[in-house]
């Protein structure tokens, strides 16, 4: 199960609207170890797409340093789907290459309008291997 603070999720929710009818992607840092996702990192979709997105390469590389020096690791990535579910694509597991990572994909399918729905679903993908899982939102973490 993805537990997540109201705050970040729904900073998520706001990065996809607003690159909205581009793929919004990023990260959600957190402790090694820890499952907490604390660090809200958005990330430029290089590709600039309605249908895919990726990382800058060179981002990337400054944010797993980043990470690295902080002794943190990626709790989640996370990007939209613009016009589909929020499931993932054959491409994003491909590219789904954290194992111990939550991916969390919000679809805008919608529109990207304040009151418009979205959904935000959490995934494990392992091997090639997809499994949906519950997303607990929380106002805080427990001390």
């Amino acid at each position: 199960m993805l537990t997540i603070t109201r705050e970040l999720r729904d900073r998520i929710v706001a990065h996809a609207r607003a690159d909205h009818p581009d793929e919004a992607c990023g990260v959600v840092a957190g402790p090694e170890g820890s499952g907490r996702p604390e660090r809200f990192v958005p990330m430029l979709n290089a590709a600039r797409s309605p249908t895919f997105y990726e990382f800058d390469s060179g981002d990337l590389l400054k944010l797993y340093r980043e990470m690295d020096d902080r002794d943190e690791v990626p709790v989640i990535v996370y990007h939209s789907h613009t016009a589909t579910e929020a499931y993932p694509s054959r491409t994003d597991v491909s590219y789904a290459s954290e194992p111990e990572a939550h991916y969390v994909l919000v679809s805008t399918a919608e529109g990207n309008g304040e009151d418009d729905p979205y959904e935000f679903r959490s995934f494990r993908i392992v091997d090639g291997v997809i499994t949906e899982e519950d997303v607990q939102v929380v106002e805080e973490y427990p001390a």
